[in-house]
């Protein structure tokens, strides 16, 4: 609401309610000519009566034009207040709308940055799967339905990714120590594979505080294990004291020194 548009407001209140006063005065005026001539009917046959009728008649003239005016100011009052209400009420639509879009065009860019991030980070993480090819990684690997629920992990080697499928064919080079155990292939899925640190790159193998739980290659095997790190290590390069479950020796957890490279979050 403008500064201009309110004082067309007052200027148009202040005209009705002149006109309003001059219509008191006027009434005021009929009723003691209406009283008189009441009280003394005679004077209309007087020539003084001629000119108090003439006077009412000119009051009554002037009170209907004071009237229309009165009309026609307010009507003008009420257009005036309709078209402030008006345009109090766009100008909150328009807030309203404003800030509806702003936050439509907000989620849909967060939304769209949600995607690209996303779609980023699955196209980094199919780049980092195909890199593994010819590496070792720990896999979870069963070999039938009744084996599927146990939490079982094995150093694996990782054949070929397949991007569109996001399945590794990995190979169990060491499957067994009997006679009849071959080495098989399997073809899993990208949840059930994670990869070891880099050997010649101790910097970029996660840090495990004492008191973390992990999973490790237990030594002289294939296979990984649950374990917890007892040790604080001075330089990512140093091997790993871990302490595995259920690897109990007279009545204690021995501890058991793992290299870096072969231990991995737990899942």
């Amino acid at each position: 609401m403008s500064g201009i548009e309110i004082s067309e407001l007052l200027e148009k209140s202040k005209e009705l309610d002149s006109l309003k006063k001059q219509q008191e005065e006027y009434l005021q005026e009929i009723n003691k000519i209406q009283k008189k001539l009441l009280s003394t009917p005679e004077v209309v046959a007087e020539k003084s009566g001629d000119a108090m009728l003439t006077r009412l008649r000119t009051l009554y003239i002037l009170v209907k034009d004071l009237s229309d005016n009165e009309v026609s100011v307010s009507s003008a009052l009420i257009g005036h207040l309709d078209a402030l209400l008006q345009s109090g009420l766009s100008a909150a639509q328009r807030k309203k709308i404003e800030v509806s879009e702003q936050k439509k065009k907000r989620m849909k860019s967060e939304s769209d940055l949600s995607r690209l991030t996303s779609a980023a980070s699955m196209r980094s993480q199919l780049e980092q799967a195909a890199n593994l090819k010819g590496e070792q990684v720990a896999a979870r690997v069963t070999d039938d339905a009744e084996n599927a629920e146990k939490d079982e992990w094995f150093v694996v080697k990782v054949i070929h990714f397949d991007k569109d499928a996001k399945e590794f064919e990995v190979l169990d080079e060491e499957p067994g120590d009997d006679e009849e155990s071959v080495q098989r292939k399997y073809k899993l899925p990208m949840s059930r594979i994670i990869p070891f640190p880099k050997k010649n790159d101790p910097s970029g193998a996660p840090d495990f505080l004492p008191g973390r739980q992990v999973l490790a290659v237990y030594p002289g095997t294939t296979a990984l294990y649950k374990a917890t790190v007892v040790n604080h290590r001075k330089r990512k390069s140093e091997d790993y004291v871990l302490e595995f479950d259920d690897d109990e020796e007279d009545g204690s957890l021995p501890k058991r020194s793992v290299p870096f490279y072969k231990v991995v979050p737990l899942p």
